[in-house]
Parts: structure tokens; C-alpha cells; sequence
């Protein structure tokens, strides 16, 4: 079942860090089979209270290839890249 993984960065720490986070990181997600949807553009916040700021859209075959790809050596040799930068990450499976 498709899975998809929707991320806001928030804050940014270190502008340099996050650029160098920002070229890694779709290798990564590659080696798990998914790779972005979206990766940032324009949106527009239709109902409720949400403030998102930089949207990415992520997918993958499963929710367990995703999980996979978040626990990754590869993806976490990366993640200090982003230290500083407010993240948020949800995972969804459906069709």
C-alpha cells in the first residue's frame, strides 16, 4: 500500500548545513524506493489552522520501506545536516 511521507520545515539553523541536507537526502529516499512528489512550491492553507512553511511530499511503496528509509545509516549520517532546523515529518498509508 502506498505510503506517503509529508514534511514542514520550520525554522531553518544553518542555512550552508541545510542546503548540503537539502542535496543528499532524494539519494536516500531513492535507495528505499521512494523519492518527492512535491519538494516545496507554492500552497495554500484552505481550512483550519495549520502553518505549514517549506512542504515536501514523500512517497514510497510501502509505509515499511518509508520506516526503513527514516531508520537508514544512509539517512542518518545526514540528519545532523538539518541540527537547528525545526522538522516535521508524518507518515500516512492509504490509497
Amino acid at each position: 500500500m502506498t505510503a506517503l511521507l509529508i514534511g514542514n520545515v520550520g525554522i531553518i539553523g544553518d542555512q550552508e548545513r541545510m542546503a548540503e541536507y537539502r542535496a543528499k537526502v532524494l539519494r536516500t529516499l531513492e535507495l528505499y524506493g521512494g523519492g518527492f512528489m512535491i519538494r516545496g512550491g507554492e500552497f495554500e492553507v484552505l481550512e483550519g489552522d495549520w502553518k505549514p512553511t517549506h512542504m515536501s511530499v514523500m512517497a514510497f511503496p510501502t509505509a515499511d520501506q518509508a520506516r526503513q528509509w527514516y531508520a537508514s545509516p544512509e539517512y542518518r549520517a545526514i540528519v545532523p545536516l538539518r541540527d537547528g532546523t525545526h522538522m516535521d515529518l508524518v507518515l500516512v498509508e492509504g490509497e
